[in-house]
């Protein structure tokens, strides 16, 4: 999914584990051990959500790897408790701890670390890049790259968008949410989680939802700024190809893994 001049763009949806895909986009009878072999040869990309909320074991990350297409990436969201904290500057144990839960296992097919702030947690300059220093470029010899998911008004603003850019960090684009809309990109990829899908719509979006999303994505991986999207800042709004990673997530989610091979099937 990559055309001249233009990033690899990458689509999927969070998790692989939901009852009501179970005959809508899982065949009836398949093994629920069979699920994630399934979902990784009609998706590009998914993100690991079980990571927010406890550790993994190691031979989970190894079994995984091992499941999945040699192109095949996961996303991985780190821990609540490395995030869900007062002081972010001091979370460098935590983020630590994180790594070493066997993340690195996925080798190659780890994709950026998605850091999940909640809607009550408000933009400290200082503090926040505290948190950006402690997150590592690389650990065990492989390069590491994170986004932030930030969800409260007061990170609607320049500074934080160039605090991210310094850093090299991609700023969650929300898309379809209530959620702050910060579409400025900020690192050598974008991060985007769409969250519309509804009932009504086989595929989760219309026809023109779904192809408005597709060109957004293509214009990120061409080096541009999305269409329709509101901006904060200055930074990243030139640049050279980016990798691009559209995850389908909550919305009516039984029908999100339509939306993204819709999607998938549009940018081939």
């Amino acid at each position: 999914m990559k055309r001249g001049g233009e990033g690899r763009i990458r689509i999927g949806v969070g998790g692989w584990t939901y009852d009501p895909w179970r005959g809508m986009f899982y065949p009836d009878g398949l093994a629920q051990k069979r699920e994630l072999e399934f979902a990784s040869r009609k998706l590009t990309a998914i993100e690991i959500n079980g990571t927010y909320y406890g550790s993994q074991k190691p031979a989970s990350f190894i079994k995984w790897h091992d499941e999945t297409p040699d192109d095949f990436v996961f996303s991985v969201k780190g821990s609540r408790y490395t995030t869900n904290r007062r002081v972010l500057a001091e979370a460098g144990e935590s983020i630590e701890r994180f790594f070493n839960s066997g993340v690195m296992h996925l080798g190659a097919k780890l994709g950026p670390i998605l850091w999940q702030f909640m809607a009550t947690k408000k933009f400290d300059p200082a503090d926040f890049e505290g948190f950006l220093k402690r997150l590592p470029r690389s650990v065990e010899g492989q390069a590491v790259r994170h986004a932030v998911e930030v969800r409260h008004d007061s990170f609607r603003t320049p500074e934080f968008v160039a605090l991210a850019a310094e850093h090299g960090v991609a700023i969650v684009v929300a898309g379809d949410s209530a959620y702050p809309q910060i579409a400025d990109p900020t690192a050598s990829f974008v991060y985007a989680r769409i969250m519309g899908t509804a009932e009504d719509e086989a595929l989760g979006y219309s026809g023109e939802a779904l192809d408005q999303w597709v060109r957004r994505a293509r214009q990120w991986a061409s080096g541009g700024m999305a269409d329709g999207l509101a901006a904060v800042g200055t930074a990243g709004k030139a640049g050279g190809a980016r990798e691009v990673f559209l995850y389908v997530i909550s919305g009516f989610k039984a029908r999100n893994p339509a939306a993204a091979m819709a999607m998938i099937e549009r940018v081939g």
